[in-house]
């Protein structure tokens, strides 16, 4: 019962919004404090702030609910148990039916389905597809309830509806010709494309049918070679794919679709520039989600992403980095980097000063990894990082590079010499220990320790 114009479940909603903000501003001053990055905070971190953003919505549905209809204890008292939800057992605006012949709301169902799950919700039984049928039958009944009640829908939730069933046909028709002539599969490409960047209904469209992304993917799939598809249809179909991903509800269903990651592979070693650019913001936005860290590294999407930086083409660059550091948050694809030469590569890029910033938050991230640690000694690391502590204004850069060093210092003594002689010609790890932040400060502090200690006891002995 709503009470000064705020419903209880309002109330709980912004209570469980205020402790989880307070938690998280807990976990991120534990985070910015530590010495190095703790994935398993990190990990609740994120959590977190998607638990913020399914409260957002839900408050968001609901108010949108309210604004709907004339009566909201007429909604939710006596609308007949066949015209809720299962799943959100409110009034069902857009109801559809499952492959099993149960009815649910539209919205509610398709994020049960987005989330990877394939059984009914009310029998759990293992649905054969997941396409969803309008049920018109349902609907009507609803339609006249809220009539003869005198619960009225909105007109723009109306005009809304109406507007969804035309971008619906129109979205079919333009896949259909995904499988016509090289004419009609650009033309429908581009339209596609433009069509998802500019309105987030099409983007969650396909989510809708198990069979739409396939249908994007047909040009490029049923080609014996990546590179023999036109030009302008590779980039329309993979910026599609980018513009899909960024819908927070398509990523894993796009990253599990055969031949997608595959696919992004392909064009990031054959296709246009911009085509490979885009590829690899796709691998980005995708990997948001752990579990498709997790896919994407064991499909080996990390070497054509590490050749693409090599390359260094500057519309690449950033996108490509990105990439790269998002998918080596999973601690499994941090030893498939090393192993693809990004240890290399990356100091390569530092040494030329080169996207500086990015590329030295993923030598820290690999830093962790031993063989990483073990290559930066060996390709002259030490000296290039040293330079470039003396060189940045930049904190950020100054504690990512003192705490490689750090980690060098503790597992490879042959480097100390190198270190000494830094700090006895440039004094600059004394400096960064009394005016760096404090995380610099406690690294810069502990590698002169180890170093003053190991000539303390030369000394002695």
């Amino acid at each position: 019962m709503a009470k000064n114009g705020v419903s209880e479940e309002d109330s709980n909603m912004a209570a469980k919004a205020m402790e989880l903000k307070r938690e998280l501003q807990k976990m991120v001053k534990a985070i910015v404090d530590a010495d190095d990055v703790d994935l398993e905070t990190t990990d609740r971190a994120l959590q977190m702030l998607r638990d913020l953003k399914e409260l957002k919505l839900k408050k968001s549905m609901s108010l949108k609910l309210r604004s709907g209809y004339k009566d909201e204890e007429t909604l939710y008292g006596t609308a007949p148990e066949a015209f809720r939800c299962p799943l959100s057992k409110e009034l069902m605006r857009d109801p559809v039916i499952v492959a099993n012949g149960q009815t649910y709301d539209r919205t509610f169902i398709q994020k049960w389905l987005n989330s990877g799950n394939r059984t009914c919700p009310r029998t759990q039984q293992v649905l054969t597809h997941t396409i969803l049928t309008p049920n018109q039958l349902i609907r009507e009944m609803i339609q006249q309830w809220c009539k003869n009640h005198g619960i009225t829908l909105s007109e723009s939730l109306q005009s809304e509806e109406g507007l969804m069933g035309a971008d619906r046909d129109h979205f079919l028709s333009l896949l259909g010709k995904m499988s016509s002539t090289l004419q009609n599969q650009k033309e429908a490409a581009k339209e596609l494309r433009q069509l998802t960047k500019r309105i987030p209904s099409f983007r969650a469209l396909f989510g809708e049918s198990v069979n739409a992304i396939p249908q994007l993917l047909s040009p490029l799939s049923q080609s014996k070679c990546f590179s023999e598809v036109h030009p302008d249809l590779q980039e329309d179909v993979i910026t599609t794919l980018l513009n899909l991903s960024i819908h927070d509800n398509n990523k894993k269903l796009v990253a599990e679709t055969p031949k997608v990651i595959p696919l992004l592979m392909d064009a990031l070693r054959s296709g246009t520039i911009e085509t490979r650019s885009n590829a690899a913001a796709a691998l980005f936005t995708l990997s948001a989600v752990d579990s498709n860290k997790s896919f994407i590294g064991k499909s080996g999407a990390l070497k054509p992403l590490v050749d693409l930086l090599d390359e260094g083409h500057p519309l690449a660059m950033k996108d490509v980095a990105s990439a790269i550091f998002n998918i080596c948050i999973i601690h499994d694809n941090k030893a498939r980097a090393v192993g693809d030469g990004a240890v290399k590569v990356i100091l390569k890029k530092i040494t030329s000063r080169i996207h500086v910033d990015e590329l030295l938050s993923i030598l820290a991230m690999l830093s962790t990894n031993q063989k990483a640690v073990e290559e930066m000694g060996e390709l002259g690391g030490v000296s290039c990082l040293l330079s470039l502590m003396r060189e940045t204004s930049c904190d950020r850069n100054k504690e990512n590079c003192v705490a490689i060093l750090y980690t060098i210092c503790f597992s490879d003594r042959s480097k100390w010499s190198e270190m000494r002689e830094e700090e006895k010609t440039y004094g600059t790890l004394s400096q960064l220990a009394k005016n760096g932040t404090s995380r610099a400060k406690r690294k810069a502090s502990g590698i002169l320790e180890r170093l003053d200690r190991a000539v303390n006891l030369t000394h002695t002995a």
